[in-house]
């Protein structure tokens, strides 16, 4: 996926708000779960182990947003799940598509088997239009929800549909095998609601939205309390409930959930300019003290203005709190406020 496509990024961003973008996004690591057993609860109280995730309460057709977590309580990925029936189905980032095939291999093998789905391209429709774009593909994908999950067909071909992504928007993310990837893309990009959107409205968009991105919002070194996804954390799995604790760092993660963290991700609004990733953060314009960082930022086309977001000590991390990030050696204020920076239209 390139930076952007012939429109630019500043216009695909906003195409995808007013319209339908369609992003390769086939990248990310999929991956097929399922259970020695044939039983596909056993897969996902197997998964259990390593989330703390409610997986056995996710229904066939349905999917949930879940963490892979550290001894120590950090985040080693943040992923999707869906329970198709016969088998679960992950998609996982990228960058850690080996790692955490390496992880579920050592923590799962014994009870099931971890297909790696190589051969798969990943499609992702996003916008007010894109259930309208793919709907004319498939007309069976209106009458899905938000975090819906479908084996269908397009042409003859299988693939796994989720009424689910990254920008905020409702849309589609389709599973399609790569051999054809090409003509379903031709299919929508046929429609004029519908261009190709790249990397940097990617970016500039989930971060509108408040979402993510791992190996930057989320590290091993970030807890879930600290990143504010307390609710990835199900009741279920919580101290004094039914399936307390049991994955990874749990001790730690509860422990945080019960006396509160000493930081958390908030957003930010830059008052004059975008404030990057990594820039420091200080009370005051003098101040030598760095009380925190960003770790992401840009400039919002929806808003219109800069946004960011990073982490700061707890006691400062109160909607209009008054901050200033160091900017190539220059004070800038920003001031913490509520996420998402974008209001979320998802179909639900």
């Amino acid at each position: 996926m390139p930076i952007h496509y012939p429109l630019g990024t500043l216009e695909e961003h906003r195409h995808t708000r007013r319209a339908a973008g369609l992003f390769d996004v086939s990248h990310m690591g999929q991956f097929r779960l399922r259970a020695r057993s044939g039983d596909n609860v056993d897969a996902a109280r197997a998964l259990e182990a390593l989330v703390p995730a409610d997986l056995l309460s996710l229904s066939p057709g349905r999917q949930r947003y879940a963490l892979f977590t550290s001894a120590s309580g950090g985040i080693l990925d943040d992923l999707m799940i869906a329970n198709l029936g016969s088998c679960h189905y992950l998609v996982v980032n990228a960058a850690c598509t080996a790692t955490d095939l390496a992880h579920m291999a050592a923590q799962l093998s014994a009870e099931c088997t971890i297909e790696a789905l190589s051969d798969r391209a990943l499609l992702a429709l996003q916008g007010p239009a894109a259930c309208e774009g793919l709907r004319r593909i498939l007309p069976s994908v209106a009458g899905m929800r938000f975090m819906d999950a479908a084996i269908d067909s397009i042409d003859g071909v299988e693939c796994v549909i989720t009424r689910s992504g990254y920008t905020g928007e409702d849309g589609f993310e389709v599973s399609i095998p790569a051999t054809s990837a090409r003509p379903l893309a031709e299919s929508l990009l046929a429609q004029s609601s519908v261009k190709l959107v790249g990397l940097g409205a990617r970016d500039s968009l989930r971060q509108e939205a408040g979402l993510c991105l791992h190996g930057h919002d989320l590290t091993v070194d970030t807890s879930p309390v600290e990143a504010a996804l307390e609710w990835a954390i199900a009741p279920v799995r919580r101290a004094g409930a039914a399936r307390a604790g049991g994955f990874p760092g749990a001790d730690i993660i509860l422990r945080q959930l019960a006396t509160g963290a000493s930081r958390k991700r908030v957003g930010l609004r830059p008052e004059h300019r975008p404030v990057r990733e990594g820039a420091a953060l200080f009370t005051d314009a003098l101040s030598a003290e760095v009380l925190g960082h960003v770790t992401s930022g840009t400039f919002g086309p929806s808003v219109p203005g800069p946004v960011a977001m990073g982490y700061v000590p707890i006691s400062l991390g109160s909607a209009g709190t008054r901050l200033f990030a160091d900017v190539r050696g220059q004070r800038t204020p920003v001031v913490v406020t509520d996420l998402p920076h974008v209001p979320h239209r998802y179909h639900r």
